[in-house]
């Protein structure tokens, strides 16, 4: 079966990728993933000022920045002494 509903669509610029069906192996609870979820989620909504989800969609505001202002936004002139799981600096 198609499973993104795509199989009748003749134009390819219609066409959009879904990414790829695969398995990875087991690597342990997802409750970890959802503890960082979580956390992301309410310091947005620390940041926005608001109380609910429905507030944030309200009062987001989504800024396009230049790979040069994501370098920025990111620690600099600062020695880690420990990475963070969830944390790169490149």
């Amino acid at each position: 079966s198609d499973r993104y509903f795509q199989d009748t669509e003749k134009s390819a610029e219609k066409l959009v990728p879904e990414g790829v069906e695969g398995r990875v192996p087991y690597k342990g609870s997802v409750l970890a993933v959802i503890h960082q979820l979580m956390g992301g989620l309410r310091s947005s909504m620390g940041y926005l000022g608001v109380a609910s989800i429905s507030d944030m969609h309200a009062k987001a505001e989504f800024v396009e920045i230049t790979s040069a202002g994501v370098r920025e936004s990111h620690v600099h002139d600062v020695q880690i002494v420990k990475e963070a799981p969830n944390y790169r600096v490149e």
